[in-house]
């Protein structure tokens, strides 16, 4: 079968201003001061996420293109987030603290690239890696707006007024159980035929033990208990850099909960509200996930575990992109942004996304822990030089996707990757029993 290059032009044209449009719907709604604030060193100003994820797909035309001239050195200075190639990145907790570029020059900026971008697909004869390093710069911009959302709620929660917001069913009480995972050899990662990073690469073995994992991430109720039981206050359920993170933060809780008249409550897109106990527990570190893992006398999975119960058919013996297969996700399966419910459903809510293996809600919701390193794949070949590779230490592996991931950027090989101390990410996770 031979290709068609302008209907190749026109479907990279439409992912790319889907794409461009879903940034401009989240902002949509902000007040212009809104836009300039940085509330925490580990998170950034919307103006600053609207012009970096422009500000890519400068760095990339000018990979395929060596004649290619950056709009701005000013912006490029501002805009660069860790890329040494391209000059001396700005230091990230001081984000905020610029005025100019302005927000109004921001988003000139944001519709020029546009026109660049455009054009550039247009008329230029790209190449197959070229196709894929444009490509790139949609998940890239996707992986932006998930972390513009984490910036919204702590900048914003409630009064953040979302384009599109849609009710969400609660569940009941889910009888907390765990399924049986055959071990033996498993081949992780991604086979490559559709777009993946260079992290999920290259498909390879590993060999599994038999192992026990959760239907349902942990909940709310779940964590209250190892909460109500000491767990913040016994040092022998925490790694000891983890101890040390409890005590000079003073981590009683998870991220955004808060007590009121004896009640726990979280702030979030929602408002205020009393902690639903059928939710999965979100905004956990690695280190409370570790530390409620050993005082429930269980562990967290490794990535491999979780991606066997996630993705493996057994009885066809075969590997699915998804849980329940490999369609797209939709709303009936899971819990992503398109969802648009801004908050986590209830365990128990999406049946028709349920694994091979019996796991539920292994996409969307809450990312979750794992115990693995990130470092790359035995074979691991650099796609993009310093996109990935240049964080292959003192990271935890997370996996599925939340509430706040687009839809086209998450499938089952998808390897996220956070810092064992970071919570305002929507993470938590499941548990794998002691053998």
């Amino acid at each position: 079968m031979t290709s068609n290059p302008e209907l190749e032009s026109v479907s990279l044209l439409e992912q790319f201003r889907e794409t461009r449009n879903r940034t401009l719907e989240l902002v949509k709604t902000l007040e212009k001061d809104d836009f300039v604030v940085q509330t925490a060193f580990f998170m950034s100003p919307p103006k600053w996420h609207i012009g970096h994820v422009s500000w890519i797909y400068e760095a990339i035309m000018s990979k395929i293109d060596k004649n290619y001239e950056f709009y701005s050195k000013e912006f490029s200075e501002y805009l660069n987030s860790y890329y040494q190639q391209f000059g001396v990145p700005y230091d990230k907790g001081l984000r905020g603290a610029v005025s100019r570029p302005t927000t109004d020059q921001i988003f000139q900026y944001f519709n020029t690239i546009n026109q660049r971008v455009e054009k550039f697909i247009d008329t230029q004869i790209l190449s197959e890696d070229a196709k894929k390093m444009i490509i790139m710069g949609f998940h890239h911009e996707c992986q932006h707006q998930e972390l513009l959302i984490y910036d919204l709620q702590h900048l914003l929660a409630e009064q953040y007024r979302p384009v599109k917001k849609n009710e969400i069913l609660s569940s009941d009480n889910i009888e907390r159980k765990s399924t049986k995972i055959k071990g033996g050899i498993y081949k992780m990662g991604n086979n490559g035929n559709e777009f993946c990073y260079d992290i999920e690469l290259p498909e390879h073995k590993v060999f599994l033990n038999d192992y026990s994992i959760d239907v349902f991430p942990i909940t709310n109720q779940q964590y209250l208990e190892f909460m109500d039981s000491g767990g913040y206050e016994t040092y022998k359920y925490w790694l000891s850099d983890g101890w040390e993170k409890v005590k000079a933060n003073k981590w009683k809780a998870p991220m955004y909960w808060e007590k009121i008249n004896d009640k726990w409550h979280v702030r979030d897109f929602l408002g205020i509200r009393e902690i639903n106990p059928n939710e999965p527990v979100c905004h956990v570190s690695y280190y409370e996930a570790d530390a409620y893992c050993k005082w429930a006398g269980k562990r967290l999975p490794t990535e491999a575990e979780w991606e066997k119960a996630a993705c493996w058919n057994e009885e066809r013996q075969e590997k699915t992109t998804f849980p329940w297969g490999n369609e797209m996700p939709s709303t009936d399966k899971c819990n992503l942004l398109e969802s648009y419910h801004w908050r986590c459903s209830d365990v128990g809510s999406y049946p028709n996304g349920v694994s091979h293996s019996g796991c539920q809600q292994m996409i969307g919701d809450v990312w979750e822990w794992t115990s693995s390193e990130f470092t790359g794949y035995p074979g691991f070949k650099s796609g993009f030089d310093e996109y990935n590779d240049k964080w292959f230490t003192n990271q935890k592996v997370l996996r599925g996707g939340s509430f706040g991931t687009p839809k086209m950027s998450i499938r089952g090989s998808y390897r996220n990757f956070f810092r064992l101390d970071e919570r305002w990410l929507f993470s938590g996770f499941r548990c794998v029993d002691k053998i």
